[in-house]
């Protein structure tokens, strides 16, 4: 007898479900994944696909160039947050390049794509690649696992409802209201990911390449600000930066937040295979070459989390192929718009917050009645 997956219904929007184990007949739920692999791989889809992403790289950075140009050209004049707000989307793209070379989709040496990682999510962006390694290679193998995932631990958002119920005064009053503050939150998340990298750096914990990243950090942000520090009447300068800060922080949540948020969540000690582990826990999101573009290739989570190291291009191929066995298996493969997801989102973060007991409730009245 293997442990396997219940089939539930899809996490709906007013309530994050429990992904909960028990005896079922599955004859091999490893066969069933090599199955799978196997027919991908026969597909041709783990091959590297170097010139879209020499492509994509070009068009990113001629734009990017052009942003600069722009910025030299305008001077002193408030239409340069329209460059800060471009140059924010911008970052995000490098960004989605770096996290495809951290999973190898890229180069095939393993050394070119950390080293293209490094540079572009170090230099280019200003955040750390070594951070991000351990953080994403952590959810990646534990997707929506308690205790596992750092994606799903409490911070400024608690996404399990005995995280809320332990909280109290202000904390309690903004998880009551956290769906709402959750996409104005990610204005700050820019900074957050700035101030992660260089805690990173620093920390005394083991740092791949640490004297490199720390000096390729200090060259990307530190110049950055001197440039428009420089060029920018005072004023100006942190318009410019908290508008790019703000774009970059709510386009990397609004691209990674509906993939997995809202979605079920299974207990820390739970026996689940791969393929189900995978599949159950990842959303997809509906749309075509522009949602791809958009979101990176990260729109087809669930192929991302079943073939990590498969190129971008390759994606859209694997979801007919992943969704049709899915369905001829009886596993769940759920898919929805990208205002769907940001709904489901929302629903889910207010309905796990109210848990958190309100801050105006007197004790004493709670106990002995109202």
């Amino acid at each position: 007898m293997v442990r396997g997956i219940v089939t539930i219904p899809a996490a709906s929007a007013s309530t994050p479900r429990i992904i909960k184990t028990g005896p079922r007949g599955i004859a091999n739920p490893v066969s069933e994944f090599s199955a799978l692999l196997s027919t991908v791989r026969d597909a041709g889809l783990l091959h590297r696909t170097r010139t879209f992403y020499i492509i994509n790289f070009a068009i990113i950075s001629a734009l990017m160039g052009a942003a600069w140009v722009g910025f030299a050209l305008l001077g002193d004049s408030w239409y340069q947050l329209i460059i800060a707000g471009v140059m924010g989307l911008l970052f995000t793209q490098y960004a989605f390049t770096a996290h495809e070379a951290a999973h190898r989709q890229v180069f095939e040496s393993g050394k070119a794509n950390d080293f293209a990682g490094r540079i572009v999510a170090d230099l280019l962006v200003g955040i750390s690649y070594s951070w991000w390694m351990t953080k994403h290679t952590r959810h990646h193998a534990n997707p929506n696992t308690v205790g596992k995932d750092p994606d799903i631990e409490p911070d400024f958002i608690v996404f399990q409802e005995q995280h809320a119920r332990a909280l109290g005064g202000i904390s309690a009053f903004l998880a009551r209201r956290q769906g709402w503050l959750f996409f104005p939150a990610l204005t700050a998340e820019g900074l957050n990911l700035h101030a992660q990298a260089f805690k990173t750096v620093f920390s005394k914990g083991k740092v791949d390449k640490r004297g490199t990243e720390i000096t390729l950090l200090l060259v990307r942000n530190i110049g950055f600000l001197a440039v428009v520090f420089t060029f920018l009447p005072l004023g100006m300068a942190f318009a410019f930066v908290g508008v790019q800060l703000a774009v970059f922080g709510v386009y990397m949540g609004a691209s990674f937040a509906p993939n997995h948020k809202g979605m079920p969540q299974i207990p820390k000690d739970s026996k689940v295979d791969f393929l189900r582990r995978q599949v159950l826990t990842s959303r997809n999101i509906r749309g075509g070459f522009g949602m791809n573009v958009f979101m990176g290739g990260l729109n087809y989570q669930i192929e991302h989390h079943l073939f990590p190291s498969m190129p971008r291009p390759h994606l859209k191929r694997a979801g007919e192929i992943v969704r049709e066995y899915c369905e001829a298996k009886g596993i769940l493969y759920t898919q929805a718009s990208v205002l769907e997801s940001y709904g489901i989102v929302i629903a889910y973060l207010n309905r796990v917050g109210l848990t958190a007991r309100d801050p105006f409730d007197c004790p004493a009245a709670a106990r002995y009645g109202r």
